[in-house]
């Protein structure tokens, strides 16, 4: 009986000191400087909010924060580094849908979790996915799209360079009964430069990576995959205005390593929301075709897990099969 109460104290004592360790550890965050995971590369829609995120982070925290892109396997690889780094605060993971909802039905086996290895900290945009073609390609709407592919069956290319620009194509050819092919690339940026240089047909890309190349003139852009058109481009008409039924919106959300003490996810929260919130990153993320967004820890949570079925219900819909 005594050795029994010996090993409760014990076992008390010792959730004690852990308690206290994370509160310690938690009262002098941030002593140093803090690095946000990136799981694409520079330039990429994901790692333009990463950056705005990072800025205010920093002026808000009084420390330097550094973007860390870790680029490969459909984001999986900073998914995974994210994952097994240490849960103390200095370490965070800006991501999107891709890592977070679909990498699970898009690959066959992946080294994380994205529910049971990531403490959610906040939600910070939504993206719809714009369609856009290199200028040779004569077709000027989504219509004329689809009667060009029908004409030219396993002709025309379409690259890739996420999730978010992976199914949008899928869904398409499975939507319109087209037959295009498929060239996959580790980040949008880089898919987007060879539509740029004409070496492949088309592309969905994200609105932040897309749209100073439409501005430009070097693509066009032939529909978004939201219900509404975006006001950074009224112009461009949502796809579902030809395809009924055609919607699709990617996100960005802030994570940190499971087990990161609740005082920093809290912090960390409130300055997503304070940065989100503010007149100024609404309106640099707004004129990136961003739509902003912010939520709690659980609501991000919540949000994570119905987004998880719904893009293993929208991939096996596609009929894309795991890699």
């Amino acid at each position: 009986m005594q050795r029994r109460s010996l090993l409760h104290t014990c076992a008390a004592l010792a959730l004690l000191g852990t308690g206290v360790r994370a509160q310690a550890q938690a009262g002098d965050w941030p002593s140093r400087p803090i690095r946000i995971i990136v799981p694409f590369g520079a330039g990429s829609g994901n790692d333009i909010v990463a950056r705005l995120i990072g800025d205010h982070l920093s002026r808000a925290l009084g420390q330097a924060v550094i973007v860390d892109n870790r680029v490969g396997a459909n984001g999986s690889i900073g998914a995974d580094a994210a994952a097994r780094s240490a849960p103390d605060g200095y370490t965070l993971f800006v991501t999107t849908n891709t890592t977070q909802a679909a990498n699970p039905s898009l690959m066959k086996k992946i080294g994380y979790d994205p529910v049971k290895d990531f403490a959610p900290i906040g939600r910070i945009a939504n993206t719809p996915a714009m369609l856009v073609v290199h200028p040779s390609v004569p077709a000027r709407s989504m219509a004329e799209l689809i009667a060009l592919a029908k004409s030219r069956p396993g002709k025309l290319s379409y690259a890739s360079g996420s999730a978010g620009t992976l199914v949008p194509g899928a869904m398409l050819t499975s939507m319109a009964g087209i037959d295009m092919l498929h060239v996959p690339y580790k980040t949008i940026p880089l898919g987007l430069n060879d539509v740029v240089a004409g070496q492949v047909d088309m592309m969905f890309t994200d609105m932040a990576t897309g749209t100073p190349q439409v501005k430009a003139g070097k693509v066009r852009a032939l529909g978004v995959s939201s219900l509404e058109a975006s006001p950074v481009l009224p112009d461009v008409p949502p796809i579902d205005r030809t395809l009924k039924g055609f919607e699709l919106l990617a996100w960005y959300a802030m994570y940190a390593p499971a087990g990161t003490p609740q005082p920093i996810v809290e912090r960390l929260n409130r300055e997503i929301q304070a940065a989100v919130g503010s007149a100024s990153m609404r309106e640099r993320l707004l004129a990136l075709g961003l739509q902003p967004v912010t939520s709690t820890p659980q609501q991000l949570a919540d949000f994570g897990r119905d987004e998880l079925a719904k893009w293993t219900r929208l991939i096996r819909a596609a009929g894309i099969q795991p890699e």
